[in-house]
C-alpha cells in the first residue's frame, strides 16, 4: 500500500533512463515503484529529449527532480542538462552495487534501488 503523502503539495518528478541494458530496466522499474509508493511522479525523459516544452517546463518548475540512470553513461542526467534543467538530484543504478550486463531484475533488486532513490526525497 502506498504511504501517506507528506510532500505538502510539492511537485516532485523522477525521470528514469530506461535504456537497453538490464540496469536501465532496473532504473525504470524502481522509478515506477517510487511513483507508486511516494509523492514523486514519474515523468517522460523522452519528452524532454524530444524538446517538448511541457516536459521541460514541468522539470524546471518542479520542487524536486530526480534523474535516475541505469549506468555511468548517464543519459537522464545529460538529457536534463542539455535541455536547461539545472536543479536535480542524480542516482545511478551502478552506484547501488549493480553491474551493467550482469544484473538480474528481481523484486529484491528493484526494492534496493527504490530505497536509494527514496533517500533523495
Amino acid at each position: 500500500m502506498a504511504e501517506q503523502c507528506a510532500c505538502g503539495g510539492k511537485a516532485m518528478l523522477v525521470f528514469p533512463c530506461s535504456g537497453a541494458a538490464d540496469v536501465g530496466e532496473l532504473a525504470d522499474r524502481s522509478a515506477r515503484l517510487l511513483s507508486k509508493e511516494t509523492c514523486v511522479k514519474l515523468s517522460c525523459l523522452a519528452g524532454v529529449g524530444a524538446n517538448i516544452s511541457g516536459f521541460i517546463a514541468s522539470a524546471n518548475g518542479a520542487d524536486l527532480v530526480i534523474a535516475l540512470d541505469g549506468c555511468p553513461v548517464a543519459c537522464a542526467k545529460k538529457t536534463l542538462e542539455t535541455h536547461g534543467v539545472k536543479k536535480f538530484k542524480h542516482l545511478k543504478v551502478t552506484d547501488c552495487g549493480f553491474e551493467k550486463g550482469k544484473t538480474v531484475i528481481t523484486e529484491r533488486n528493484i526494492e534496493k534501488v527504490y530505497k536509494h532513490a527514496k533517500q533523495l526525497i
